[in-house]
């Protein structure tokens, strides 16, 4: 497959005698543990336990590098500004503009190359797939192949799929893709998602959804029996993604209920590698 290049990606790296305590401290992402030519999701938690920004975070040289939207970067900077205080850690944003994305016999010859190189994006192996980021353009594939990739494989992003401030890290199955750490010490909103994770009260999670017909736009809401059961993210054409009670979803499938893109006939799938299945009863989710 071509090399595509993601132009509303944006870049900032940490550095510094203290960047690692200073973000595992922060952070959902146990860096401490992360492989040198490894790309690992991430996000920065409210009190609360909701996302308030995502990105991908790898090591590059002796710092880390935060890949984000575009959109957010500012912002991002600014909050981990905010936490620095005193501690001996550099912020500032990369000269490098967009990232690269390539996979299959494109991400052969990637093999190998860490930090600003290139790194293999873990959420994908998670599926079995190698798939190497790199800071800058070098490719000019269609966005919406990977955008077709991420939706085959349940791989969502912030603003398509979800809003941030809106989801918990378990809705977007950091809790599975190597995003959320159980094991390290307190971090913002730890509390909150290590109790969701004891107690197993995570219903909303991302699903695979596709149709006979092309499906209705992004936020189109997802019913059963015309109540509602989620809402649509990422399309293209009959294929897309979709934040869903799995709860909801899972006694409407045992009871043959048609679920319902707006219109649109639709059946949803967990992502394989999740592991995730559908509850057939509110006891069974319960349980």
């Amino acid at each position: 497959m071509p090399a595509v290049f993601l132009k509303d990606r944006s870049l900032l790296f940490v550095s510094g005698a203290e960047a690692q305590p200073f973000l595992q401290n922060l952070i959902t992402t146990d860096i401490i543990s992360l492989g040198a030519d490894e790309a690992r999701p991430g996000a920065l938690l409210t009190p609360q336990g909701k996302i308030l920004f995502d990105f991908m975070i790898w090591q590059d040289g002796d710092g880390y590098m935060i890949e984000t939207d575009a959109g957010q970067r500012d912002s991002l900077l600014k909050r981990l500004t905010m936490y620095k205080l005193r501690a001996a850690v550099t912020l500032a944003p990369s000269t490098e503009e967009g990232v690269t994305v390539c996979w299959g016999e494109d991400a052969e010859g990637s093999q190998g190359v860490r930090g600003s190189q290139g790194v293999r994006d873990s959420r994908f192996a998670k599926a079995g797939i190698t798939l190497i980021r790199r800071p800058g353009k070098h490719g000019d594939g269609k966005e919406a192949l990977y955008d077709a990739l991420r939706i085959s494989h349940g791989i969502v992003t912030s603003g398509s799929d979800f809003a941030l401030q809106d989801a918990f890290p378990h809705d977007v199955l950091m809790d599975f893709n190597g995003g959320l750490s159980f094991r390290k010490g307190c971090y913002v909103g730890q509390e909150v998602v290590s109790r969701m994770q004891h107690r197993g009260t995570a219903r909303r999670r991302v699903v695979t959804v596709s149709a006979a017909t092309a499906l209705p736009e992004t936020g189109t809401e997802i019913t059963a029996a015309g109540k509602p059961v989620g809402t649509l993210g990422s399309v293209e054409g009959g294929s897309g993604l979709a934040i869903v009670r799995i709860d909801r979803a899972g006694a409407a499938m045992a009871a043959g209920t048609p679920l319902l893109a707006g219109e649109t006939p639709v059946s949803l799938v967990l992502p394989a590698w999740s592991g995730l299945v559908f509850p057939a009863s509110a006891d069974e989710a319960s349980a």
